[in-house]
């Protein structure tokens, strides 16, 4: 009897965990909530433009960051063209992808962890590292200029 009993539990416990895996990759986030690892905050708000206040950005700036998120960026398949989360890959992640337009959001988030999210990640969601692979920081900054610019508030 009691081989019957470790025999279910070692079938039962992986299965368990593999539930609760699925879940918290399939259960969307709060807007606010932040993507950076609690270990990296500091680290992340510390970074700073090399041009300043991203949301002072001059259009100069914010122009070439919208040819990086439309293009070599590729952000647009996710973030969609108006930043809103609804690209046409947005369908296929858990949580979905950051509604750029929400201020809310932008008012909880500093310039360095936004440019945090873009060079390393975000755990747990379908946001990949893209610097240096995909981007330089250069671009990396200017996309953080431009995700700053669909907030209208």
């Amino acid at each position: 009897m009691k081989e019957k009993e470790d025999s279910a539990r070692l079938f039962i416990l992986p299965a368990v965990l593999l539930c609760a895996t699925l879940i918290s990759f399939t259960t969307d986030r709060h807007p606010t909530i932040d993507r950076v690892p609690s270990h990296a905050t500091e680290e992340a708000k510390n970074y700073k433009a090399p041009f300043g206040d991203a949301r002072k950005a001059s259009p100069e700036i914010i122009a070439s960051g919208k040819a990086v998120f439309e293009g070599k960026g590729q952000c647009i398949a996710c973030h969609g063209k108006s930043g809103t989360g609804d690209g046409p890959a947005a369908k296929m992640l858990k949580p979905a992808p950051r509604n750029f337009t929400d201020c809310e959001f932008q008012k909880h988030r500093k310039d360095g962890e936004l440019f945090w999210v873009i060079k390393y990640g975000s755990p747990g969601t379908g946001m990949q590292a893209m610097i240096p692979h995909t981007i330089s920081e250069e671009q990396g900054w200017q996309l953080v200029a431009y995700v700053r610019s669909f907030c209208k508030a």
